[in-house]
């Protein structure tokens, strides 16, 4: 049969060419074993009776099977909803309810979450690598059924969750696209915007179950692109495999950054980046001196945006821009931004607000009418509750999350300024900055630090970091005190739970956060 799947690629598709590696496992996936796994796939949820617009879930590693799973989701015209490994039986029950999905699809590898599920609404459930009780085995179900398409193709989206770092995750939902799968649907965002095409290398070191990292890699695919996996990111690691597949774009986080950075120069070093056209970042805001520090190690080779999965707008930069707005995260490529005050009056370039979005995408939050609502205005215009200010040429820079805000004697500070500022201390690896309850002013800024060396954790560094602090900005926005751990709760994606860090210090006083 002909294999046909990257319809814009634009040489002709060679069947047996690697279109994905899997640097950690050594696993290598073709476009013709793409092409046959996922239309398997597809043949499965149609004999489960799965129609266009139901729902599935999977809950994988960054697993050489995922990608042909969501191919196989997406041609069947189904809703996909990939979920994070690091959550809690409780946590994955929860969202494979909440989303509806009709199939659920794990590995053994999370043996220790799945074998604790209840999965009660979930009609079927399958187990790659193995089985336990509970689940089939998702190989010999395919093992059975033909390479070939099904006879109502039609293209399927994702459905994806937030992290939840202010609360429960909630589903972003969108309506399935008209258009055939597989059809040429115009001019493509990674050709446009970053120079990509079929003869390009995309490195992708973050979990592929979160939107930015999912959405990429099948984008570029789409292309013909080959694309390079890690099954978990390390900043040695991930400069090794640049250098290995001549990697030609990637995508990042900041924290990424700050890890490659913090390496021995030894280390950091030895490797041949240059093969580096585009490294694209977003997920949160980049302190300044850390993309100062990008910019001269990697070239003005570095992309910046700024959009949610919600796909109600995107902001976007490149090093050019960048070098003479620097702290910006672009100019809005869709929707126009406005700043918008809490009492809901548009603010003027240089005064700060929440974010919104004038005529984006269309979407809703999944069985949540209210968390809808509330990302709406009066105009119709939609936000991602983030809060920044427009400069007199429409350049947007990010203050923080909304929901982030610490008020200390009626004062708003919003502490990203703060954490941008610790984490370049040489002796810190991570931090939080977040408010703790105080008698008088209500909050007060409280720093918890991951010191880069356990050892330095203490008294010294503390008084070494606050002082810091004074030096540089506000006192106000300065930590009163400053607490040490081994680790963060950080997102692989870079998203902080600041609420895991925050809960301990409100334990037994009103939290007037979620």
């Amino acid at each position: 049969m002909e294999h046909t799947y990257a319809p814009r690629r634009l040489g002709c598709l060679q069947p047996g060419e690697a279109c994905v590696y899997h640097c950690r496992n050594g696993a290598v996936i073709t476009f013709k074993q793409l092409d046959d796994v996922s239309m398997q796939v597809s043949q499965l949820f149609r004999k489960l009776g799965l129609k266009r617009g139901d729902h599935v879930a999977f809950m994988l590693e960054n697993h050489p099977a995922l990608l042909q799973i969501t191919l196989g989701a997406q041609r069947a015209g189904l809703y996909f909803t990939a979920i994070s490994y690091r959550l809690q039986e409780d946590e994955v029950d929860y969202i494979v309810s909440d989303c509806q999905a009709r199939v659920f699809i794990t590995s053994k590898a999370q043996q220790s979450v799945a074998e604790k599920m209840n999965l009660q609404s979930c009609e079927h459930a399958y187990m790659l690598d193995g089985v336990i009780a509970g689940f089939e085995s998702l190989e010999a179900a395919l093992e059975e059924l033909p390479a070939s398409k099904i006879s109502d193709e039609s293209t399927g989206i994702s459905m994806l969750y937030s992290s939840g770092t202010t609360g429960r995750p909630k589903g972003v939902f969108k309506q399935l696209p008209e258009t055939p799968f597989g059809a040429d649907e115009g001019p493509n965002l990674f050709a446009m915007l970053y120079g990509a095409t079929d003869e390009s290398i995309y490195l992708s070191p973050a979990p592929l179950y979160h939107a930015a990292p999912l959405n990429f890699t099948m984008g570029f695919l789409a292309m013909g692109t080959t694309c390079v996996v890690m099954q978990h990111f390390e900043p040695e690691a991930a400069l090794r495999a640049i250098e290995t597949y001549r990697v030609t774009h990637s995508q990042w986080v900041p924290t990424m950054f700050i890890r490659m950075l913090k390496l021995d120069d030894a280390d950091r070093l030895k490797y041949d980046i240059s093969s580096l056209e585009c490294a694209i970042h977003a997920a949160a805001p980049c302190p300044i001196p850390i993309k100062e520090q990008m910019i001269e190690w990697w070239g003005p080779v570095i992309n910046e945006y700024y959009a949610g999965s919600e796909g109600n707008g995107f902001v976007a930069i490149n090093s050019e821009q960048w070098l003479t707005h620097k702290g910006s995260v672009g100019q809005s490529l869709l929707s126009p931004v406005h700043i918008v005050s809490d009492e809901g009056e548009v603010l003027p370039p240089g005064e700060s607000g929440t974010i919104y979005f004038e005529g984006g995408g269309e979407f809703e939050y999944f069985n949540d009418k209210e968390k809808t609502a509330e990302s709406r205005n009066a105009n119709g215009w939609s936000t991602l509750g983030d809060v920044g200010y427009l400069d007199e040429e429409g350049f947007l820079y990010l203050t923080d999350r909304k929901s982030f805000m610490i008020i200390s004697g009626g004062v708003n500070i919003y502490p990203q300024e703060t954490e941008n500022l610790l984490v370049t201390h040489p002796k810190v690896m991570d931090v939080a900055v977040f408010g703790v309850p105080h008698e008088e002013f209500g909050e007060e800024v409280k720093a918890v630090v991951q010191p880069k060396d356990w050892q330095d954790a203490g008294p010294e560094l503390e008084a070494e970091l606050i002082e810091f602090c004074r030096e540089s900005i506000s006192h106000i926005k300065c930590p009163r005190s400053v607490d040490f751990e081994p680790e963060l709760p950080r997102h692989p994606t870079g998203k902080l739970y600041k609420r895991l860090l925050r809960d301990k210090y409100w334990e037994g006083h009103k939290n007037r956060l979620l």
